[in-house]
Protein backbone atom coordinates (compact mmCIF):
# COMPACT_ATOMS: atom_id res chain seq x y z
CA UNK A 1 0.00 0.00 0.00
CA UNK A 2 1.39 3.38 -1.00
CA UNK A 3 2.12 5.85 1.82
CA UNK A 4 0.11 9.06 2.05
CA UNK A 5 1.61 12.53 2.03
CA UNK A 6 1.02 12.73 5.79
CA UNK A 7 2.87 9.45 6.33
CA UNK A 8 5.87 10.81 4.43
CA UNK A 9 5.86 14.02 6.49
CA UNK A 10 5.98 12.02 9.70
CA UNK A 11 8.62 9.67 8.30
CA UNK A 12 10.86 12.73 7.78
CA UNK A 13 10.20 13.81 11.38
CA UNK A 14 11.10 10.34 12.62
CA UNK A 15 14.34 10.41 10.62
CA UNK A 16 15.23 13.66 12.39
CA UNK A 17 14.52 12.03 15.76
CA UNK A 18 11.42 14.08 16.58
CA UNK A 19 9.61 12.69 19.63
CA UNK A 20 6.98 15.35 20.32
CA UNK A 21 4.94 17.89 18.35
CA UNK A 22 3.02 20.88 19.70
CA UNK A 23 -0.32 21.78 18.20
CA UNK A 24 -3.90 22.99 18.34
CA UNK A 25 -6.27 20.68 16.54
CA UNK A 26 -7.69 21.50 13.12
CA UNK A 27 -9.27 19.55 10.31
CA UNK A 28 -6.59 20.43 7.79
CA UNK A 29 -3.83 18.71 9.79
CA UNK A 30 -5.69 15.65 11.14
CA UNK A 31 -3.94 13.27 8.71
CA UNK A 32 -0.60 14.17 10.29
CA UNK A 33 -1.98 13.36 13.75
CA UNK A 34 -3.01 9.92 12.53
CA UNK A 35 0.47 9.25 11.19
CA UNK A 36 2.05 10.52 14.43
CA UNK A 37 0.00 8.01 16.43
CA UNK A 38 1.34 5.17 14.30
CA UNK A 39 4.93 6.43 14.71
CA UNK A 40 4.82 6.99 18.47
CA UNK A 41 5.33 10.76 18.25
CA UNK A 42 3.72 12.48 21.21
CA UNK A 43 1.07 15.08 20.44
CA UNK A 44 0.79 17.97 22.94
CA UNK A 45 -2.25 20.16 22.35
CA UNK A 46 -2.61 23.81 23.34
CA UNK A 47 -5.39 26.41 23.49
CA UNK A 48 -3.82 28.81 20.99
CA UNK A 49 -1.54 28.30 18.01
CA UNK A 50 0.81 31.05 19.16
CA UNK A 51 1.47 29.06 22.33
CA UNK A 52 2.05 25.84 20.39
CA UNK A 53 4.77 27.50 18.31
CA UNK A 54 6.26 29.12 21.41
CA UNK A 55 6.45 25.70 23.06
CA UNK A 56 8.25 24.31 20.00
CA UNK A 57 10.65 27.27 20.25
CA UNK A 58 11.39 26.62 23.93
CA UNK A 59 11.82 22.89 23.33
CA UNK A 60 14.38 23.66 20.62
CA UNK A 61 16.23 26.19 22.78
CA UNK A 62 16.47 23.80 25.72
CA UNK A 63 17.34 20.60 23.92
CA UNK A 64 19.19 21.79 20.82
CA UNK A 65 16.86 19.57 18.80
CA UNK A 66 14.20 20.49 16.28
CA UNK A 67 10.99 21.91 17.74
CA UNK A 68 7.87 21.09 15.74
CA UNK A 69 4.50 22.87 15.72
CA UNK A 70 1.44 21.82 13.71
CA UNK A 71 -1.22 24.46 13.04
CA UNK A 72 -4.35 24.42 10.94
CA UNK A 73 -5.12 26.61 7.94
CA UNK A 74 -6.11 30.28 7.82
CA UNK A 75 -6.42 31.71 11.35
CA UNK A 76 -4.35 28.81 12.63
CA UNK A 77 -1.44 30.06 10.55
CA UNK A 78 -2.06 33.74 11.30
CA UNK A 79 -2.14 32.94 15.02
CA UNK A 80 1.23 31.23 14.65
CA UNK A 81 2.98 34.26 13.11
CA UNK A 82 4.11 35.81 16.40
CA UNK A 83 5.58 32.53 17.63
CA UNK A 84 7.48 32.04 14.38
CA UNK A 85 8.76 35.64 14.42
CA UNK A 86 9.96 35.22 18.01
CA UNK A 87 11.77 31.99 17.11
CA UNK A 88 13.49 33.74 14.21
CA UNK A 89 14.83 36.52 16.41
CA UNK A 90 16.04 33.91 18.91
CA UNK A 91 17.73 31.80 16.22
CA UNK A 92 15.64 28.83 17.30
CA UNK A 93 15.33 25.76 15.03
CA UNK A 94 11.57 25.33 14.68
CA UNK A 95 9.53 23.62 11.99
CA UNK A 96 6.04 25.08 11.76
CA UNK A 97 3.78 22.98 9.54
CA UNK A 98 0.65 24.77 8.42
CA UNK A 99 -2.36 23.02 6.96
CA UNK A 100 -4.15 24.48 3.95
CA UNK A 101 -7.43 24.11 2.13
CA UNK A 102 -7.38 21.45 -0.63
CA UNK A 103 -5.00 22.28 -3.45
CA UNK A 104 -7.61 20.99 -5.91
CA UNK A 105 -9.99 23.74 -4.73
CA UNK A 106 -7.54 26.63 -5.03
CA UNK A 107 -9.30 29.86 -5.92
CA UNK A 108 -12.83 28.52 -5.38
CA UNK A 109 -13.28 30.00 -1.91
CA UNK A 110 -12.66 26.95 0.27
CA UNK A 111 -12.86 27.20 4.05
CA UNK A 112 -9.86 29.10 5.48
CA UNK A 113 -8.24 29.53 2.08
CA UNK A 114 -5.67 32.32 2.04
CA UNK A 115 -2.11 33.12 0.95
CA UNK A 116 -0.03 31.72 3.80
CA UNK A 117 3.51 31.29 2.49
CA UNK A 118 3.80 34.97 1.59
CA UNK A 119 2.56 35.84 5.07
CA UNK A 120 5.22 33.69 6.74
CA UNK A 121 8.15 34.45 4.47
CA UNK A 122 9.22 37.72 6.19
CA UNK A 123 9.19 36.19 9.69
CA UNK A 124 10.65 32.75 8.92
CA UNK A 125 14.11 31.72 7.81
CA UNK A 126 12.51 29.66 5.02
CA UNK A 127 8.93 29.21 3.80
CA UNK A 128 7.44 27.10 1.03
CA UNK A 129 4.44 24.98 0.04
CA UNK A 130 4.33 21.34 -1.01
CA UNK A 131 1.55 20.60 -3.49
CA UNK A 132 2.49 17.04 -4.49
CA UNK A 133 2.17 14.09 -2.06
CA UNK A 134 5.18 12.42 -3.68
CA UNK A 135 7.34 15.39 -2.59
CA UNK A 136 6.09 15.51 1.02
CA UNK A 137 9.17 13.81 2.49
CA UNK A 138 11.49 15.90 0.33
CA UNK A 139 9.91 19.20 1.33
CA UNK A 140 9.80 18.27 5.02
CA UNK A 141 13.47 17.26 4.98
CA UNK A 142 14.36 20.49 3.19
CA UNK A 143 12.48 22.54 5.80
CA UNK A 144 14.33 20.72 8.58
CA UNK A 145 17.65 21.35 6.86
CA UNK A 146 16.96 25.09 6.69
CA UNK A 147 15.85 25.23 10.33
CA UNK A 148 18.79 23.28 11.73
CA UNK A 149 21.74 24.28 9.56
CA UNK A 150 24.10 27.23 9.90
CA UNK A 151 22.51 30.17 11.69
CA UNK A 152 19.41 28.33 12.87
CA UNK A 153 15.85 29.60 12.67
CA UNK A 154 12.23 28.66 11.97
CA UNK A 155 11.01 27.10 8.74
CA UNK A 156 7.39 27.14 7.59
CA UNK A 157 5.95 24.40 5.40
CA UNK A 158 2.44 24.61 3.98
CA UNK A 159 0.70 21.31 3.23
CA UNK A 160 -2.81 21.21 1.70
CA UNK A 161 -5.11 18.64 3.28
CA UNK A 162 -5.60 16.72 0.02
CA UNK A 163 -1.82 16.45 -0.42
CA UNK A 164 -1.67 14.92 3.07
CA UNK A 165 -4.41 12.40 2.32
CA UNK A 166 -3.48 11.30 -1.19
CA UNK A 167 -1.27 8.25 -1.83
CA UNK A 168 2.30 8.84 -2.99
CA UNK A 169 3.30 5.95 -5.28
CA UNK A 170 6.46 7.66 -6.55
CA UNK A 171 7.80 8.95 -3.23
CA UNK A 172 11.43 8.65 -2.15
CA UNK A 173 12.84 8.72 1.35
CA UNK A 174 16.28 9.92 2.43
CA UNK A 175 18.18 8.26 5.25
CA UNK A 176 20.07 11.45 6.03
CA UNK A 177 18.40 14.78 5.35
CA UNK A 178 21.02 17.28 6.50
CA UNK A 179 24.61 17.89 7.60
CA UNK A 180 25.51 17.60 11.27
CA UNK A 181 28.89 19.31 10.99
CA UNK A 182 30.21 22.04 13.26
CA UNK A 183 32.14 24.52 11.09
CA UNK A 184 35.70 25.20 12.23
CA UNK A 185 37.05 28.75 12.48
CA UNK A 186 39.63 30.16 10.06
CA UNK A 187 43.05 29.53 11.68
CA UNK A 188 44.39 32.88 10.43
CA UNK A 189 41.49 34.72 12.07
CA UNK A 190 42.07 32.80 15.31
CA UNK A 191 45.76 33.78 15.27
CA UNK A 192 44.83 37.42 14.68
CA UNK A 193 42.42 37.34 17.62
CA UNK A 194 45.04 35.74 19.86
CA UNK A 195 47.51 38.45 18.88
CA UNK A 196 45.06 41.13 19.97
CA UNK A 197 44.29 39.36 23.25
CA UNK A 198 47.98 39.04 24.15
CA UNK A 199 48.26 42.84 24.20
CA UNK A 200 45.13 43.41 26.30
CA UNK A 201 45.37 45.14 29.68
CA UNK A 202 41.60 45.40 30.20
CA UNK A 203 40.06 42.46 28.31
CA UNK A 204 36.41 41.50 28.62
CA UNK A 205 34.43 38.50 27.36
CA UNK A 206 30.80 39.10 26.46
CA UNK A 207 28.94 35.81 26.00
CA UNK A 208 25.42 35.53 24.63
CA UNK A 209 22.92 32.92 23.51
CA UNK A 210 25.37 31.47 20.99
CA UNK A 211 27.47 30.02 23.82
CA UNK A 212 24.46 27.96 24.88
CA UNK A 213 23.21 27.20 21.36
CA UNK A 214 26.63 25.85 20.36
CA UNK A 215 26.99 24.05 23.71
CA UNK A 216 30.28 25.87 24.24
CA UNK A 217 29.95 26.42 27.99
CA UNK A 218 32.74 24.00 28.96
CA UNK A 219 35.01 25.74 26.46
CA UNK A 220 34.05 29.13 27.90
CA UNK A 221 34.92 27.98 31.40
CA UNK A 222 38.26 26.63 30.21
CA UNK A 223 39.00 29.96 28.50
CA UNK A 224 38.10 31.99 31.60
CA UNK A 225 40.28 29.84 33.83
CA UNK A 226 43.19 29.83 31.39
CA UNK A 227 43.19 33.62 30.91
CA UNK A 228 41.54 35.12 34.03
CA UNK A 229 39.47 37.36 31.73
CA UNK A 230 36.23 38.72 33.28
CA UNK A 231 33.08 37.28 31.69
CA UNK A 232 29.67 38.90 31.33
CA UNK A 233 26.73 36.85 30.07
CA UNK A 234 23.34 37.80 28.70
CA UNK A 235 20.22 36.18 27.23
CA UNK A 236 20.49 32.36 27.00
CA UNK A 237 24.20 32.67 27.76
CA UNK A 238 23.26 33.16 31.41
CA UNK A 239 24.44 30.16 33.39
CA UNK A 240 27.05 29.12 30.81
CA UNK A 241 29.58 29.98 33.49
CA UNK A 242 28.52 28.94 37.02
CA UNK A 243 26.97 31.85 38.91
CA UNK A 244 29.56 31.49 41.70
CA UNK A 245 32.54 31.29 39.33
CA UNK A 246 35.03 34.07 40.20
CA UNK A 247 35.19 35.24 36.57
CA UNK A 248 31.42 35.46 36.14
CA UNK A 249 30.49 39.08 36.79
CA UNK A 250 27.28 41.05 36.39
CA UNK A 251 27.09 44.36 38.22
CA UNK A 252 30.41 45.63 36.87
CA UNK A 253 29.32 45.48 33.25
CA UNK A 254 28.94 49.24 32.78
CA UNK A 255 32.59 49.97 33.58
CA UNK A 256 33.82 46.80 31.85
CA UNK A 257 32.27 47.62 28.47
CA UNK A 258 33.16 51.29 28.63
CA UNK A 259 36.81 50.75 29.60
CA UNK A 260 37.70 47.47 27.88
CA UNK A 261 40.66 47.74 25.51
CA UNK A 262 39.89 44.34 23.92
CA UNK A 263 36.35 42.96 23.83
CA UNK A 264 35.78 39.31 22.89
CA UNK A 265 32.15 38.84 21.82
CA UNK A 266 30.97 35.24 21.78
CA UNK A 267 27.57 34.64 20.18
CA UNK A 268 26.04 37.88 21.46
CA UNK A 269 24.37 40.15 18.88
CA UNK A 270 25.22 43.80 19.52
CA UNK A 271 21.58 44.88 19.48
CA UNK A 272 19.52 47.13 21.78
CA UNK A 273 20.30 44.91 24.77
CA UNK A 274 23.95 45.94 24.43
CA UNK A 275 23.57 49.54 23.31
CA UNK A 276 24.10 48.53 19.66
CA UNK A 277 27.79 48.15 20.46
CA UNK A 278 28.22 51.92 20.49
CA UNK A 279 29.11 54.74 22.84
CA UNK A 280 28.31 55.48 25.63
CA UNK A 281 27.75 51.81 26.53
CA UNK A 282 30.92 50.75 24.71
CA UNK A 283 34.23 52.54 24.72
CA UNK A 284 36.83 52.66 21.98
CA UNK A 285 38.46 49.29 22.57
CA UNK A 286 39.24 46.80 19.83
CA UNK A 287 36.65 44.11 19.14
CA UNK A 288 36.81 40.41 18.32
CA UNK A 289 33.46 38.93 17.27
CA UNK A 290 32.95 35.16 17.13
CA UNK A 291 29.66 33.76 15.88
CA UNK A 292 28.17 30.89 13.88
CA UNK A 293 26.21 33.49 11.94
CA UNK A 294 28.53 35.44 9.66
CA UNK A 295 25.99 38.28 9.49
CA UNK A 296 26.81 39.18 13.11
CA UNK A 297 30.45 39.90 12.22
CA UNK A 298 30.79 43.68 12.10
CA UNK A 299 27.11 44.35 12.79
CA UNK A 300 26.60 47.77 14.47
CA UNK A 301 30.27 48.10 15.46
CA UNK A 302 33.62 48.03 13.70
CA UNK A 303 35.13 44.60 14.09
CA UNK A 304 38.92 44.30 14.33
CA UNK A 305 38.78 40.51 13.99
CA UNK A 306 35.77 38.45 12.93
CA UNK A 307 35.62 34.68 13.31
CA UNK A 308 32.82 32.64 11.81
CA UNK A 309 32.59 29.16 13.26
CA UNK A 310 30.96 26.92 15.81
CA UNK A 311 31.83 28.33 19.23
CA UNK A 312 32.57 24.90 20.70
CA UNK A 313 35.45 24.78 18.19
CA UNK A 314 36.34 28.48 18.09
CA UNK A 315 36.93 28.98 21.82
CA UNK A 316 39.31 25.97 22.21
CA UNK A 317 41.13 27.18 19.11
CA UNK A 318 41.68 30.54 20.82
CA UNK A 319 43.01 28.78 23.93
CA UNK A 320 45.43 26.77 21.83
CA UNK A 321 46.58 29.83 19.89
CA UNK A 322 47.33 31.71 23.12
CA UNK A 323 49.14 28.69 24.54
CA UNK A 324 51.61 28.61 21.65
CA UNK A 325 53.31 31.71 23.11
CA UNK A 326 53.14 30.63 26.74
CA UNK A 327 49.51 31.54 27.39
CA UNK A 328 47.94 34.78 28.53
CA UNK A 329 46.72 36.07 31.89
CA UNK A 330 44.63 39.22 32.25
CA UNK A 331 46.11 41.72 34.74
CA UNK A 332 44.80 40.99 38.23
CA UNK A 333 44.32 44.70 38.92
CA UNK A 334 41.65 44.84 36.19
CA UNK A 335 39.80 41.89 37.66
CA UNK A 336 40.03 43.39 41.16
CA UNK A 337 38.53 46.66 39.92
CA UNK A 338 35.56 44.90 38.37
CA UNK A 339 35.03 42.67 41.39
CA UNK A 340 34.90 45.78 43.56
CA UNK A 341 32.20 47.16 41.27
CA UNK A 342 30.40 43.84 41.58
CA UNK A 343 30.36 44.03 45.37
CA UNK A 344 29.25 47.65 45.37
CA UNK A 345 26.49 46.97 42.86
CA UNK A 346 25.01 44.19 44.92
CA UNK A 347 25.37 46.20 48.12
CA UNK A 348 23.20 48.95 46.59
CA UNK A 349 20.37 46.42 46.32
CA UNK A 350 20.68 44.88 49.77
CA UNK A 351 18.21 47.24 51.47
CA UNK A 352 15.47 46.59 48.94
CA UNK A 353 16.18 42.85 48.97
CA UNK A 354 15.50 42.80 52.72
CA UNK A 355 12.65 45.32 52.69
CA UNK A 356 9.49 44.53 54.67
CA UNK A 357 7.53 47.29 52.93
CA UNK A 358 4.06 46.72 51.57
CA UNK A 359 3.31 46.50 48.68
CA UNK A 360 6.27 44.18 48.28
CA UNK A 361 9.42 45.53 46.68
CA UNK A 362 10.20 43.55 43.47
CA UNK A 363 13.77 42.95 44.63
CA UNK A 364 12.52 41.38 47.88
CA UNK A 365 10.33 39.18 45.71
CA UNK A 366 13.27 38.26 43.48
CA UNK A 367 15.59 37.60 46.43
CA UNK A 368 13.12 35.19 48.00
CA UNK A 369 12.61 33.44 44.69
CA UNK A 370 16.37 33.11 44.19
CA UNK A 371 16.70 31.42 47.58
CA UNK A 372 14.21 28.74 46.54
CA UNK A 373 15.80 27.75 43.22
CA UNK A 374 17.90 24.60 43.19
CA UNK A 375 20.78 23.83 40.86
CA UNK A 376 18.50 22.38 38.16
CA UNK A 377 15.48 24.67 38.27
CA UNK A 378 14.51 26.07 34.87
CA UNK A 379 13.40 29.68 35.15
CA UNK A 380 11.09 31.15 32.52
CA UNK A 381 10.94 34.95 32.50
CA UNK A 382 7.83 36.51 30.98
CA UNK A 383 7.43 40.23 31.52
CA UNK A 384 8.90 43.69 31.34
CA UNK A 385 9.92 45.52 34.51
CA UNK A 386 9.52 42.52 36.79
CA UNK A 387 11.93 40.51 34.65
CA UNK A 388 14.41 43.35 34.14
CA UNK A 389 14.63 44.01 37.87
CA UNK A 390 14.63 40.38 39.00
CA UNK A 391 17.31 39.34 36.50
CA UNK A 392 19.85 41.23 38.62
CA UNK A 393 19.44 38.56 41.30
CA UNK A 394 18.24 35.46 39.46
CA UNK A 395 21.50 34.04 38.14
CA UNK A 396 21.32 30.45 36.85
CA UNK A 397 23.86 28.08 38.34
CA UNK A 398 24.14 25.94 35.21
CA UNK A 399 23.69 26.28 31.43
CA UNK A 400 20.25 25.88 29.89
CA UNK A 401 18.24 27.02 32.91
CA UNK A 402 17.14 30.44 31.65
CA UNK A 403 14.41 31.22 29.12
CA UNK A 404 13.14 34.70 28.33
CA UNK A 405 11.22 36.34 25.47
CA UNK A 406 14.38 37.24 23.58
CA UNK A 407 15.20 40.10 21.25
CA UNK A 408 11.65 40.51 19.92
CA UNK A 409 10.40 41.14 23.45
CA UNK A 410 7.35 38.94 22.94
CA UNK A 411 5.18 38.64 26.03
CA UNK A 412 3.13 35.54 26.75
CA UNK A 413 5.96 33.01 26.59
CA UNK A 414 5.57 31.98 30.24
CA UNK A 415 3.10 29.11 30.11
CA UNK A 416 4.11 27.62 26.73
CA UNK A 417 7.83 27.83 27.52
CA UNK A 418 7.24 26.22 30.91
CA UNK A 419 5.15 23.40 29.43
CA UNK A 420 7.89 22.66 26.91
CA UNK A 421 10.50 22.71 29.68
CA UNK A 422 8.56 20.19 31.77
CA UNK A 423 8.13 17.92 28.74
CA UNK A 424 11.80 18.16 27.77
CA UNK A 425 13.02 17.68 31.35
CA UNK A 426 10.27 15.99 33.37
CA UNK A 427 12.44 15.62 36.48
CA UNK A 428 13.36 19.31 36.77
CA UNK A 429 11.44 22.00 38.59
CA UNK A 430 10.14 24.85 36.46
CA UNK A 431 9.29 28.38 37.62
CA UNK A 432 7.50 31.04 35.59
CA UNK A 433 8.28 34.60 36.68
CA UNK A 434 5.50 36.62 35.10
CA UNK A 435 4.20 40.14 35.04
CA UNK A 436 0.47 40.60 35.46
CA UNK A 437 0.23 42.02 31.95
CA UNK A 438 2.15 39.20 30.30
CA UNK A 439 0.05 36.62 32.17
CA UNK A 440 -2.95 37.67 30.08
CA UNK A 441 -1.49 36.70 26.71
CA UNK A 442 -1.32 32.93 27.15
CA UNK A 443 -2.55 32.46 30.71
CA UNK A 444 -5.15 29.98 29.50
CA UNK A 445 -2.30 27.61 28.74
CA UNK A 446 -1.99 26.93 32.46
CA UNK A 447 -5.13 24.86 31.86
CA UNK A 448 -3.02 22.94 29.36
CA UNK A 449 -0.38 22.36 32.02
CA UNK A 450 -2.98 21.19 34.57
CA UNK A 451 -4.64 18.92 32.01
CA UNK A 452 -1.29 17.34 31.12
CA UNK A 453 -0.32 16.92 34.76
CA UNK A 454 2.72 19.19 34.47
CA UNK A 455 3.55 20.83 37.79
CA UNK A 456 5.14 24.28 37.87
CA UNK A 457 5.34 27.37 40.04
CA UNK A 458 3.85 30.56 38.58
CA UNK A 459 5.10 33.66 40.41
CA UNK A 460 3.16 36.72 39.22
CA UNK A 461 4.43 40.20 40.04
CA UNK A 462 1.12 42.07 40.23
CA UNK A 463 1.38 45.87 40.12
CA UNK A 464 -1.94 46.33 38.31
CA UNK A 465 -0.19 48.07 35.41
CA UNK A 466 1.80 47.75 32.26
CA UNK A 467 4.69 49.07 34.33
CA UNK A 468 7.40 49.12 31.69
CA UNK A 469 5.28 51.42 29.53
CA UNK A 470 3.44 53.33 32.25
CA UNK A 471 6.59 54.60 33.99
CA UNK A 472 8.28 56.25 30.96
CA UNK A 473 4.91 57.41 29.61
CA UNK A 474 4.29 59.35 32.81
CA UNK A 475 7.84 60.69 32.80
CA UNK A 476 7.50 61.96 29.22
CA UNK A 477 3.94 63.27 29.19
CA UNK A 478 2.89 63.77 32.81
CA UNK A 479 1.48 61.73 35.69
CA UNK A 480 -2.10 62.07 34.45
CA UNK A 481 -1.28 61.33 30.81
CA UNK A 482 -0.58 57.61 30.75
CA UNK A 483 -3.67 56.05 29.16
CA UNK A 484 -4.00 52.34 28.38
CA UNK A 485 -1.41 51.33 31.00
CA UNK A 486 -3.56 50.39 34.02
CA UNK A 487 -4.92 46.95 34.91
CA UNK A 488 -7.51 45.95 37.49
CA UNK A 489 -6.10 45.72 41.04
CA UNK A 490 -8.95 43.33 41.84
CA UNK A 491 -7.70 40.68 39.43
CA UNK A 492 -6.56 37.51 41.23
CA UNK A 493 -4.23 35.50 39.03
CA UNK A 494 -4.05 32.76 41.64
CA UNK A 495 -7.81 32.34 41.34
CA UNK A 496 -7.51 32.10 37.56
CA UNK A 497 -5.16 29.14 37.93
CA UNK A 498 -7.41 27.61 40.59
CA UNK A 499 -10.30 27.78 38.12
CA UNK A 500 -8.22 25.64 35.75
CA UNK A 501 -7.77 22.99 38.43
CA UNK A 502 -4.48 24.21 39.85
CA UNK A 503 -3.81 25.90 43.16
CA UNK A 504 -2.61 29.28 44.33
CA UNK A 505 -2.62 32.10 46.84
CA UNK A 506 -2.24 35.84 47.08
CA UNK A 507 0.84 37.19 48.85
CA UNK A 508 0.85 40.80 50.06
CA UNK A 509 3.14 40.39 53.09
CA UNK A 510 6.85 39.94 52.22
CA UNK A 511 7.24 37.64 55.23
CA UNK A 512 4.86 35.19 53.52
CA UNK A 513 6.91 34.95 50.32
CA UNK A 514 9.16 32.18 51.59
CA UNK A 515 6.38 30.01 53.07
CA UNK A 516 4.27 30.61 49.96
CA UNK A 517 7.05 29.44 47.66
CA UNK A 518 7.60 26.36 49.80
CA UNK A 519 3.92 25.48 49.51
CA UNK A 520 4.07 26.07 45.76
CA UNK A 521 7.05 23.79 45.18
CA UNK A 522 5.52 21.07 47.37
CA UNK A 523 2.11 21.19 45.68
CA UNK A 524 2.79 18.83 42.79
CA UNK A 525 0.56 20.87 40.48
CA UNK A 526 0.40 24.26 38.79
CA UNK A 527 0.60 26.68 41.73
CA UNK A 528 0.25 30.43 41.25
CA UNK A 529 1.46 33.09 43.66
CA UNK A 530 -0.21 36.45 43.04
CA UNK A 531 2.39 38.76 44.60
CA UNK A 532 1.32 42.35 45.18
CA UNK A 533 4.39 44.37 44.25
CA UNK A 534 5.10 48.08 44.58
CA UNK A 535 4.51 49.81 41.21
CA UNK A 536 6.68 52.77 42.24
CA UNK A 537 9.72 50.47 42.50
CA UNK A 538 9.64 49.59 38.83
CA UNK A 539 12.28 51.89 37.37
CA UNK A 540 13.34 50.08 34.19
CA UNK A 541 12.55 52.21 31.16
CA UNK A 542 10.81 50.91 28.06
CA UNK A 543 14.08 51.13 26.16
CA UNK A 544 16.18 49.25 28.69
CA UNK A 545 13.78 46.88 30.41
CA UNK A 546 14.59 43.83 28.32
CA UNK A 547 18.33 44.51 28.21
CA UNK A 548 19.19 41.45 30.27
Amino acid sequence: MDPTGARLVVDALVTEGVEVVFTLCGGHICPIYDACLDSGIRIVDFRHEQAAVMAADAYARLTGRLGVALVTAGPGVTNAVTGVANAKEAGSPVLCIGGRSPFALTGLGALQEMEQVALMRPVAKWAAACNDPNRAYDFTATAIRHAMSGAQGPAFLELPVDVLMLPAPFATRQSRSRSYDRPAPDPDAVDAAAMLLRTAERPVVLGGSGVWTDRAYDALRAFAEATNVPVFLNAAGRGCLPSDHPNNLSFGRKRALAEADVLLVLGAPLDFRLGYGRSPVFGGGRTIVCDTDQHQIGANRDCDVGITGHLARTIPALIDALATTGGYQAPQAWMDTLRADEAQGRARLERDMASDSRPIHPLRFAAELARHLDDDTILVGDGGDILALSAKLLRPRKPGLWLDPGRLGTLGVGAPFAIAARIAFPNRRVVVLSGDGSFGFNGFEFETAVRLGLSMVVAVGNDAAWGQIRTPQREMFGADRAPATSLSPACRYDKVVEAFGGRGERVDDPRELGPGLERAFASGTVYALDVRIDPSANTASAGKGMAI
